[in-house]
């Protein structure tokens, strides 16, 4: 079976953060279609442990309205092209406070791609040193906290932690030996 094609494209919403996208498409069939698409930098996550411990952040998640613990994530609008070491090595200290000594590539993953073509570069960081946070004006909420592990994963078990980021990252690195 063929790709789809895209015939036309427009910006029907944009912010500092994202562009939404209508593509008109044609199918493999012939037939026509529409396709949203939301367009994000690609942003880092980091699975910040040292000593069988993790540490979390957890924020007001708008969309869910809720408070929500998760790893230590996000982009850099301003800087959409950067390295993506550095941003996960920012991100770590803006969130947490920490910064390693050690900083090894877990992977790639893709967030939503049913409709997000943001790729999640995923980084265990280890050898942590607290160094203050540089919480962003959107962070302003934020809190970080460590868990042991196994408190962790019960955490995810009973779904205190639904964040699939999360949940993906932690597994990815865990499936291949590294926590």
């Amino acid at each position: 079976m063929g790709e789809i094609k895209q015939l036309d494209s427009k910006i029907v919403y944009q912010n500092k953060w994202m562009s939404v996208r209508e593509d008109k498409i044609l199918r493999p069939s012939g037939a026509e279609g529409i396709y949203g698409v939301v367009d994000k930098p690609d942003c880092a996550a980091i699975l910040a442990v040292d000593h069988n411990v993790i540490h979390l952040v957890q924020q007001y998640r708008y969309t869910v309205q809720q408070r929500c613990w998760e790893i230590p994530q996000g982009a850099w609008e301003s800087n959409p092209d950067a390295d993506h070491l550095e941003l996960a090595k920012g991100e770590l200290r803006e969130e947490t406070g920490l910064q390693a000594t050690a900083m090894k590539y877990v992977g790639a993953q893709f967030i939503a791609y049913g409709f997000l073509n943001q790729t999640c570069h995923v980084y265990l960081a280890t050898g942590l040193t607290n160094v203050g946070k540089k919480l962003d004006t959107e962070e302003e909420d934020l809190i970080s906290q460590s868990f042991p592990l196994e408190a962790f994963e019960q955490m995810i078990i009973d779904g205190d932690i639904k964040d699939c980021v999360t949940v993906a990252a932690y597994g990815l690195a865990k499936l291949k030996g590294l926590i």
